[in-house]
């Protein structure tokens, strides 16, 4: 909730697709850096006070949020500085409950396990943009602020009372030994010495740039297209937390596909082909409905991915290769948010004019007016989306991770000393 009024006051206050995409940018650049020492920090300390850390944390940031809007001092760039601490604690966050599944659930229920997560997300992404649409007007920032907060109050209850397991240190002696940089270094080290691996990595990079391109896009795209609507902003994003709740659903219960890469591969594709229609669609109903399909492919493609890390990687390493992992996207991520608001506001939206350069092409298909250039670069990334979906048939490193690289407690891997990982890689 906070975030969508944010987005909001921001729109209001800038009337810019720039300034919507420098928020994203923030919330995501600096969990690059954070992640290199959140996977260190997962590897080594209590999960479960990291979490409760993390959040405690994020919780004081919003605080500081409300303080400066109720004394009439809040500037976009203050947004920015605390959004992007709210990302690195977050980071924390997500990376210690993301590793622990590994350790709480059998390996053949990983799909379900991860459904199930997506499941939880989506259903607040249902009731968040909608609250806030409809508050946002009556009660202002302040006042989704401070629902946040009463939230954060109720999650920290529940996280004492649950018990989060820890693994095992197989390599004590020899992570001892190495210098922090080493161990930072180590995930990237093994996702290249790993070639299926890093096969995936590279496929899901490919997917997220497209991805995060477009979804920095789709909200100013919405609000152009609408004259500043947050109703139908909020009805859009609660269909497409609608779409995650019941692909998660179906996902929980049906187990996904045997082979995870195909449903990596799927979900790629159904998500693009959604996200085609939503740009060239110019009426409620129409984004409605196709954000809705896009978003049901999300917990396909996401838990098939996560199914694939949690089982070849070793869970005593987990936190430093799922961090280079994501720190990895994170990058391609935050170079597509920073580009995004200048290539629409610059770019397609003054070529999408009625006298400019791309109007004969495309008008026909996209209008002239206002939110035209974004619809057509949120098309052309929709159409990427698909792209890699298809293409990624067509490589067997990535086709067959799941047959080349064996699962990890079907070895008896551990981590490789600095040299040895090195030499492998």
């Amino acid at each position: 909730m906070s975030i969508f009024a944010l987005f909001l006051w921001i729109w209001q206050f800038t009337e810019t697709a720039t300034a919507i995409a420098l928020l994203t940018f923030f919330m995501q650049l600096p969990q690059v850096f954070a992640s290199l020492f959140s996977g260190i920090l997962v590897d080594y300390f209590n999960r479960k006070h990291l979490m409760i850390l993390a959040d405690t944390c994020v919780a004081l940031c919003v605080i500081t949020m409300g303080l400066l809007y109720s004394t009439n001092h809040l500037l976009i760039w203050h947004l920015y500085a605390l959004v992007a601490l709210c990302a690195c604690f977050g980071n924390i966050q997500n990376l210690a409950y993301s590793t622990s599944i590994a350790l709480m659930v059998p390996k053949q229920h990983y799909i379900r396990a991860s459904s199930m997560s997506s499941f939880v997300i989506e259903a607040s992404a249902i009731i968040a943009p909608a609250l806030a649409g409809t508050l946002y007007p009556v009660i202002g920032l302040l006042g989704i602020f401070i629902i946040d907060i009463i939230t954060f109050v109720v999650a920290m209850g529940t996280l004492l009372l649950v018990q989060i397991p820890q693994p095992s240190q197989t390599d004590t002696t020899n992570l001892e030994s190495e210098t922090i940089w080493q161990k930072m270094a180590l995930g990237f080290r093994y996702i290249v010495s790993k070639p299926s691996l890093l096969a995936m990595t590279i496929a899901f990079s490919l997917f997220w740039f497209v991805h995060q391109l477009g979804e920095t896009l789709h909200q100013p795209m919405i609000l152009a297209r609408t004259g500043g609507n947050a109703q139908v902003l909020g009805a859009v994003l609660t269909a497409a937390g609608v779409g995650g709740v019941i692909g998660a659903l179906i996902l929980s219960m049906w187990g996904g596909f045997k082979r995870r890469v195909r449903g990596m591969l799927v979900g790629f594709i159904g998500t693009g082909l959604g996200k085609i229609v939503l740009g060239v669609g110019q009426k409620p109903l129409i984004w409605i409905g196709s954000k809705l399909f896009s978003s049901m492919n999300i917990p396909l493609l996401f838990s098939s991915n996560n199914a694939i890390w949690y089982t070849k990687v070793p869970p005593h390493i987990q936190g430093r290769v799922f961090a280079a992992n994501e720190a990895t996207g994170m990058i391609i991520g935050s170079v597509a948010s920073l580009i995004a608001g200048p290539l629409a506001d610059r770019v397609f939206e003054p070529a999408m004019k009625s006298e400019g350069l791309l109007a004969s092409i495309f008008g026909p298909i996209f209008g002239t007016g206002t939110g035209s250039g974004i619809a057509l670069l949120y098309v052309i990334t929709a159409i990427g989306i698909v792209l890699i979906g298809v293409s990624g048939y067509a490589f067997p490193t990535l086709r067959n991770v799941e047959e080349t690289l064996p699962d990890h407690d079907m070895t008896n891997e551990e981590t490789l000393p600095d040299h040895d990982m090195t030499n492998n890689g």
